[in-house]
């Protein structure tokens, strides 16, 4: 996973937001060279981090500490450069780990345990190591086949809208996927159909999509922004998918960032074909500025920060008291039943899983 590719704010948003992090002075430790205590807290994160300059200014007003951002590639990238330098961490909180790489984090034992408060907020089905607190949930998403709507208008075909949909002989060579083995929604495409047909069932479901002419490119950007027919950069580079998998934020994207803005989004969301992915963040274990550390994850399910991500990172927030805003309700998709699976039954099949279906759809 070391290659993964993250999010899509990657690169449909990042130009558009500008440089989100504040850059801080001084050291992260817990005391500077006089003896004084730190006011910066370092915040280590995969790229696709993003978060308005007021919102962080406003946590420096509530706590007098400033934000460091450290971005380290992707969150696979990110995560294994925990793993390699554990107990004595780059910052002190890591944000961006999901459901679908936690094992490997814990298992590592790259965190503290830390209760957060506002965790009451929370919904309980996201917290996922609600026993002993080593990660606490900052967002949701879901991972979905996105489809052009210009292209089933025109073509007067049904929009497919489930799994068993895509195997079906009128959607023969119009989906693109990503790799499994080296992209996030690639690998959470695949969970979902884990979790849809089980052991054995995914396997034959793959060879009937494969059968239908199923393209597998290695990350989002090739697949979304350049083999999506219904994306802005698929539009320009002449894609000629009209299903890809991507994410039920997707739709929004393409309205605020189109010059004028449609009325209504030209992409669509297949509801019945997503995956559930939820995101982390942890106190690191050895953290140099711990008490900054504990507020910042306490900021991060604030209400002020988690009414602050949908339009930065195109992600749902946790907190119950937390409002979305309109544009990301009006054009995204409202996901009622995602397919998700278990973290332990993730940590014990990934490898075995990523090594069959690339057996099976890359051969």
């Amino acid at each position: 996973m070391s290659t993964t590719t993250t999010r899509i704010t990657v690169t449909a948003v990042a130009a558009a937001l500008g440089v989100t992090t504040l850059a801080a002075c001084g050291s992260s430790d817990d005391t500077s060279s006089s003896g004084t205590p730190s006011k910066t807290v370092t915040l280590v994160s995969h790229d696709s981090f993003a978060a308005s300059p007021a919102v962080l200014k406003e946590f420096t007003k509530q706590t007098g500490y400033t934000v460091k951002v450290l971005k380290s590639g992707d969150a696979g990238a990110a995560l294994n450069q925990e793993i390699l330098t554990k107990g004595s961490p780059r910052g002190d909180v890591f944000f961006g780990v999901d459901n679908t790489l936690l094992s490997r984090a814990l298992d590592n034992g790259l965190f503290q345990s830390y209760t957060a408060k506002g965790l009451d907020q929370v919904s309980a089905d996201v917290q996922l190591d609600a026993e002993k607190h080593r990660v606490t949930p900052i967002d949701s998403g879901d991972i979905c086949v996105n489809y052009d709507k210009k292209y089933f208008a025109d073509h007067k075909i049904a929009v497919p809208q489930s799994f068993d949909d895509l195997v079906k002989p009128e959607y023969k060579n119009l989906l693109v996927t990503e790799n499994a083995a080296t992209s996030s929604p690639g690998l959470g495409f695949l969970l979902g159909t884990t979790a849809q047909y089980g052991d054995g069932g995914w396997e034959t479901y793959w060879k009937k999509l494969k059968a239908n002419g199923v393209k597998v490119v290695d990350g989002w950007e090739q697949a979304y922004n350049e083999e999506f027919s219904g994306s802005a950069g698929g539009k320009k580079a002449k894609g000629e998918r009209p299903l890809v998998v991507s994410y039920a934020s997707s739709p929004p994207v393409e309205v605020l960032y189109a010059k004028p803005q449609p009325k209504t989004a030209p992409t669509g969301v297949a509801t019945g074909t997503c995956f559930r992915q939820i995101e982390f963040a942890g106190l690191l274990d050895g953290a140099k500025n711990t008490a900054g550390g504990k507020a910042l994850i306490d900021f991060l399910v604030s209400k002020a920060f988690q009414e602050d991500m949908p339009l930065n990172m195109f992600v749902d927030p946790v907190a119950k008291d937390a409002k979305v805003p309109a544009l990301f309700t009006q054009f995204g998709a409202k996901v009622t039943d995602p397919k998700t699976v278990a973290p332990d039954t993730i940590a014990k099949n990934r490898d075995q899983w990523v090594k069959s279906w690339s057996s099976l759809v890359l051969k």
